[in-house]
């Protein structure tokens, strides 16, 4: 997580794009709170969460515009165990593939459910099953849908300046004053120093690439990638794109703005991209080169920042993980980092 100036104004601040990663974290609160989960029947029969046997997966925090953004996906296997009306110890597995924040929070789809049973069948074992199954899912989705709030509550901190952080404020490049007060963006900064950063000679630069693997066909990601009715259900923010050459786009609510240079449906995009933060020098613009390549059952998406100031490659490559492949594959693309 890039670090931010301690002079800064926290209006300006909490604009900055901003990851931190509590995968560690999410798993000890799983192990913690699903363990706690016990269900009975009318009849004496007993469920409970016996084990989290693993978390495989992602958890981050993320904040944009002042908006704090839970990202994670993640694959939970339990053990279960129960106690039958006759006194019969029972025991099974369950793994649940998904739990996001698309299923969590989003409603996008339902939760899956995968059951075994290692205990051998009988009619009163089979009984606490069945009750594990009608049970258990109401129970565990009750705990899945605090996950958010918890991550929110315990790390929300770390990555907003102030408790009073501005959302409201338009954060034009070099609009911060050092009180926090919004400032005119024609006072700030004076103008004997704006030609400075708008020379591109003196701004050193790099090329940054990611690359993804998604269960799509590469004119489905084309048009999420520059329809601007299409865009807002994985960057969660408005969007403007005319997706025609020399016109302007606006993704992430104004927090990445450019212009198209070129459009090759459905195998290439060539654009101007320019980061609405305090660190990407004002006036200068990068070109992504988002390039498309379908094979028999997904696409790999590889997109190719040329124009990365020196010292935010790191920050960087992971706004575009987290932004745009996360992004993506919110809304059910399966990708495959």
């Amino acid at each position: 997580m890039a670090a931010i100036p301690p002079s800064m104004a926290p209006s300006t601040a909490n604009w900055h794009w901003k990851n931190k990663t509590v995968t560690p974290w999410a798993k000890a609160w799983f192990e913690r709170e699903l363990t706690t989960i016990a269900v009975g029947g009318t009849t004496g029969e007993k469920v409970s969460i016996s084990k989290v046997v693993d978390v495989d997966g992602d958890v981050e925090l993320g904040q944009r515009k002042s908006k704090l953004i839970t990202i994670y996906d993640c694959k939970v296997e339990l053990q279960w165990s129960g106690i039958a009306a006759d006194g019969t110890e029972v025991t099974g597995n369950l793994t649940i593939p998904e739990v996001s924040h698309e299923v969590t929070l989003d409603k996008l789809s339902d939760y899956a459910y995968e059951w075994s049973l290692t205990t051998a069948s009988s009619p009163a074992v089979d009984t606490v099953f069945a009750l594990a199954k009608a049970l258990l899912p109401i129970a565990l989705e009750e705990k899945f849908a605090e996950f958010a709030q918890a991550i929110v509550e315990t790390h929300g901190k770390d990555l907003t300046v102030s408790a009073n952080a501005s959302r409201t404020g338009t954060p034009a490049p070099g609009a911060a004053s050092t009180s926090g007060t919004s400032t005119p963006v024609s006072k700030v900064p004076p103008p004997s120093k704006k030609p400075e950063p708008k020379a591109a000679a003196k701004v050193n630069t790099t090329t940054v690439t990611v690359k993804a693997t998604f269960m799509a066909a590469a004119d489905d990601l084309f048009g999420l990638l520059t329809d601007e009715k299409r865009t807002p259900t994985w960057t969660r923010a408005p969007a403007q794109s005319a997706a025609k050459p020399d016109s302007e786009y606006s993704l992430f609510g104004g927090g990445v703005k450019g212009k198209y240079v070129s459009l090759t449906p459905p195998k290439e995009i060539v654009q101007t991209w320019a980061l609405q933060s305090p660190t990407w020098p004002e006036g200068h613009a990068a070109t992504l080169t988002t390039t498309l390549e379908q094979s028999t059952d997904s696409t790999t998406v590889t997109w190719a920042l040329n124009g990365v100031p020196l010292g935010m490659e790191e920050e960087t490559s992971r706004n575009l993980q987290g932004y745009y492949v996360h992004g993506l594959k919110s809304i059910g693309l399966g990708s495959e980092l």
